[in-house]
């Protein structure tokens, strides 16, 4: 059974302003204290089962350099370099075509790259459990997060816990972000997953769900691969992508097709999506404080400072999100870091604040 992963790191980290930005976005950033950026951590996090020649990096041209900076024994053709983004249906079919290019089948592994796992080992025997069920047949896999609160800001994946199939079960349906209520009933049902956005099939399986259901991406794609090696690879590819219709696997794939499977995940799982994840992964101090870089605190309780080069200084405060860096300060409550996007589109809005995107 081959082995091959593609690992999705195209994203923006918008939450994750004023240290993400457009020419550092949060996967290539380190939000731990062992200096590994999160891209790092994914890759290494499976290297044990996959051989480095063997993973794929998707994510767009200005990235390249960084990729190949922070995995060096990476091939260069191995970066996957997507013109515009085009929602994660075409990104999978995009590194399904370069795969199959490659191996004609293999087992495809698709992960997202700014993800935390607490447990390396349960991980991995997991995707292996995911890799034998996707090679036993025509098999979509999922790889479901087990909850343990009700959470609302993920999509939720609802099994059939009367029918186990081998490590796993039958997916009954996908459903949006749910509100308090929702999520609390789906805790006590016992038989609701977070949706992490992992997934397991062979190629030539995706490819073939994508042939059924997005006939007119897979064409593209198809057309696509014929120039994959050749000398007109970047023009067809640049040419050819921008068309494809912009959806997510889950719509457009995972909500139509047969054989869906999940697969539940004990293994310490975090996408890490604002600072406060940082309370997570990081030790705290004795009031409770996360503190990286240079930082002095006096009557300070349960904040998040993070300073680049300059001290930071606090007195009096509490419940607060303060983030340093050479030319922004971002100084935010806790309870509202998830506004920080609209910070970033009034920048948007001012050309003259442009460059602190």
């Amino acid at each position: 059974m081959k082995k091959t992963a593609l690992i999705m790191a195209g994203g923006k980290g918008e939450r994750f302003w004023p240290k993400s930005r457009l020419s550092l976005p949060k996967q290539f950033l380190s939000l731990t204290n062992d200096s590994r950026s999160m891209l790092q951590l994914t890759v290494e996090r499976i290297l044990p089962l996959i051989d480095m020649q063997d993973i794929f990096i998707a994510t767009n041209s200005d990235y390249k350099p960084l990729v190949l900076q922070q995995l060096p024994d990476l091939p260069s053709s191995n970066v996957i370099c997507e013109p515009v983004g085009r929602n994660t249906a075409p990104c999978i079919g995009l590194g399904a075509v370069h795969i199959s290019k490659k191996y004609e089948d293999a087992v495809m592994y698709v992960l997202p790259s700014d993800h935390l796992i607490k447990d390396t080992d349960i991980f991995l025997r997991t995707l292996e459990s995911a890799a034998e069920l996707a090679d036993s047949g025509p098999n979509l896999i999922t790889i479901g997060i087990t909850p343990n609160y009700p959470e609302t800001g993920y999509g939720y994946i609802k099994f059939d816990s009367s029918r186990p199939v081998a490590c796993g079960y039958r997916v009954e349906k996908f459903v949006e972000k749910p509100n308090a209520v929702l999520a609390a009933q789906y805790l006590e049902d016992g038989c609701y997953l977070w949706n992490s956005g992992m997934f397991v099939w062979n190629v030539s399986t995706i490819l073939r769900r994508m042939e059924e259901l997005i006939p007119e991406t897979y064409d593209i794609l198809k057309r696509i691969q014929t120039a994959i090696g050749t000398d007109q690879e970047n023009i067809v590819l640049k040419n050819l992508f921008p068309t494809c219709i912009s959806e997510s696997v889950d719509y457009a794939i995972m909500e139509h097709a047969s054989n869906i499977f999940t697969i539940p995940g004990r293994f310490g799982w975090d996408d890490v999506g604002s600072w406060l994840a940082l309370e997570r992964h990081n030790p705290s101090d004795e009031h409770n404080n996360i503190r990286r870089g240079k930082t002095i605190t006096l009557d300070t309780e349960n904040c998040i400072i993070d300073s680049s080069d300059k001290l930071v200084a606090t007195i009096g405060i509490k419940d607060l999100i303060i983030v340093d860096t050479n030319d922004s300060l971002l100084v935010c409550s806790k309870d509202r870091c998830n506004d920080i996007k609209q910070i970033l589109s009034e920048l948007k809005s001012n050309k003259s604040f442009n460059l602190y995107l």
